[in-house]
């Protein structure tokens, strides 16, 4: 039996000339002959075309109106656990390797999401197709042909990316297969291995002259630049150091070199953090505006454009059902509104706990939070003395009104009306932990991130698509990179440049590795939350033995009641009274499907499925 079976199976092609996104205006007729697209400059656009296709939109598009990624964090809840959800599912530690919640979404295709395993290895067979035919294929200049193939080559690289953060090990092939070839040495590579062939590619994008920097017209929306080749470069290296997937190799100054030069080049190149807000009508003048800014709104396309820290950014809003949407709107965050929806996932009491206070201080102690398993008994830093638990809220880091709604914020409402957010006991907005109730928050907060600012079931405002890479993101690659290789000052320096966003002060000086590190891991929590980073992060950053018990099985929110002089009572409480599920050794990973592990290992004879699946 020849792996060539396997390989049809692994390549299924899931909709090969359709469902193409408008990078280029048309795609192939399905029934056309290879000779036939390749001789015509516009198919054979197209066929590269052909290459954007499931690119997942995440957010609220990835999972039926659900951030699944980070209600699967410590980072939130969701107020879909009483239903036949996914994420109920996940709570409930439902799933398997032949049908697995976060894998699998038959049914719900047009959010590009799901069946991961299956739509990455169709994404990177049409590149490697495209990669065959572009050298002798029709084309309308030799500069067209050198951009398509460099932006072929980093979609590659994304694809395989995507592939590695979810499963780990995975082979890595460089072009199509013949019906007759024997595959039957295929094995999968050590994630080291498949990130050096990821930033091969990604080099390659980047030495090619004719790749831009950026993308400056609509039209070429979500279209592969050198920016987008650098990201994947600084995400990835981390991936391969951290422990999770190092094999005991010490990666990490290999990691720092790839950061530095990533962060050097995309600041020669015009990119730069967004830090003045442009809209202080709708985001206010506060700290935290120009943050909450570039993360509510879209990056425009110009060459010397308003946002220089977006790197990359979808290219559509996504739509499913009758529903348009992306990034959710407050219109159906719940909230106790009317008009609304479900409230969906809410920040959990861990993560307001990780914003620090003014001054710069942690409010817990980091390297012990909690001083039992339930995070019933916080762990408080002795050096904090701005943080007051009968008043919670105040002298924090402007970070977290712009990513939680807090008892006592203030939302605009439908036609202005400005209304407080009243989440204590008998307020508007306050707690249910009933499984059937959708539209309230079980944590005691909801999220405001990703929203803008004075949007409402009537005032929709604009949709704006999902951000895969910001230059934040980079900064803090660096950070932790240069911390784990001994550069400590530079490490410091690039958290700090990002806590000088938002006013807070830089980290002091004289902290050992490990103290810088909870330092930085805790800043990249705070700073990239809502983003699908978190997610990753807890699990890369576990040995292969580890599992996710202390983080993720007992999450907590907070109870806030009146009292009779006016201020309120705060107690802390277990959202569920039994452990929720997902927080295995096996669920560091996805499993392959079944079915694919089974066809494999009959034709390899090695083992495929990945630890405890």
């Amino acid at each position: 039996m020849k792996l060539n079976v396997i390989i049809l199976s692994l390549f299924t092609t899931i909709g090969l000339f359709s469902s193409c996104v408008d990078v280029l205006d048309i795609a192939p007729d399905g029934s056309l002959t290879m000779e036939e697209i390749v001789a015509d400059p516009n198919k054979v656009g197209a066929l590269l075309n052909s290459c954007y296709n499931n690119v997942p939109l995440k957010g609220y598009t990835s999972h039926h109106f659900e951030t699944l990624l980070v209600a699967a964090s410590d980072d939130g809840w969701s107020s879909d656990d009483g239903q036949n959800t996914r994420i109920a599912k996940i709570y409930n530690g439902v799933g398997n390797a032949s049908s697995h919640p976060v894998r699998d979404m038959s049914g719900e295709s047009s959010s590009n999401n799901g069946a991961y395993w299956a739509k990455s290895w169709n994404q990177i067979y049409l590149c490697n197709q495209f990669l065959e035919i572009i050298d002798n294929a029709a084309v309308n200049s030799e500069q067209e042909r050198e951009r398509y193939r460099a932006e072929a080559r980093v979609l590659r690289a994304f694809f395989y990316s995507e592939l590695v953060r979810w499963f780990g090990k995975i082979p890595v092939l460089e072009t199509t297969a013949a019906f007759d070839a024997d595959f039957s040495g295929l094995k999968r590579l050590p994630v080291h291995e498949v990130v050096e062939f990821i930033i091969k590619d990604c080099d390659a994008g980047i030495a090619c002259a004719e790749l831009p920097w950026r993308v400056t017209t609509k039209s070429e929306a979500m279209r592969t630049t050198k920016a987008l080749a650098w990201a994947i470069k600084s995400r990835m290296s981390l991936v391969a150091a951290s422990p999770l997937f190092n094999e005991g190799n010490d990666y990490w100054e290999e990691a720092y070199q790839i950061n530095a030069a990533a962060l050097k080049a995309l600041t020669e190149n015009g990119y730069e953090l967004f830090t003045t807000c442009t809209d202080i009508n709708t985001y206010g003048d506060g700290k935290g505006a120009a943050f909450r800014q570039i993360v509510a709104s879209a990056a425009d396309y110009a060459v010397t454009p308003r946002d220089k820290e977006t790197i990359w950014q979808h290219a559509k809003t996504g739509t499913m059902g009758s529903i348009q949407h992306h990034i959710w709107h407050i219109g159906y965050i719940g909230c106790g509104m009317d008009n609304t929806f479900k409230c969906a996932t809410c920040p959990t009491q861990e993560l307001v706990d990780a914003f620090e206070t003014l001054d710069g201080q942690p409010v817990l102690n980091l390297n012990k939070p909690y001083l039992d398993e339930r995070h019933l008994q916080p762990n408080y830093n002795i050096n904090n003395t701005l943080y007051d638990p009968n008043n919670p809220y105040v002298n924090r880091d402007p970070r977290l009104h712009e990513t939680a709604l807090c008892n006592g914020d203030q939302i605009v409402w439908d036609n202005g009306k400005i209304w407080n957010v009243d989440i204590y006991e008998g307020g508007r907005h306050h707690i249910s932990l009933d499984p059937s109730d959708r539209t309230r928050s079980r944590t005691g907060y909801y999220h405001c991130k990703t929203v803008v600012p004075k949007m409402s079931a009537t005032n929709q405002g604009s949709l704006i698509p999902w951000k895969f890479f910001r230059l934040a993101e980079i900064y803090l690659n660096l950070a932790e990179a240069a911390a784990e290789s001994g550069h400590m000052a530079e490490a410091k320096a690039a958290a700090d440049v990002v806590r000088d966003r938002v006013g807070m002060p830089a980290l002091p000086v004289g902290l050992n590795k490990d103290e810088l590190l909870l330092r930085i891991k805790n800043e990249r929590r705070v700073e990239l939350a809502w983003e699908e980073i978190r997610y990753f992060d807890l699990r890369r950053w576990q040995k292969t033995d580890g599992d996710l018990r202390e983080t993720c099985t007992w999450l907590t929110g907070m109870k806030i009641t009146p009292k009779e002089d006016g201020t309120f009572a705060y107690e802390r409480y277990n959202i569920w009274t039994k452990e929720r599920g997902g927080a295995q050794n096996r669920d560091l990973l996805l499993p392959l499907p079944q079915d694919e592990v089974n066809r494999m290992e009959a034709v390899t004879g090695d083992k495929w499925q990945n630890p405890g699946w």
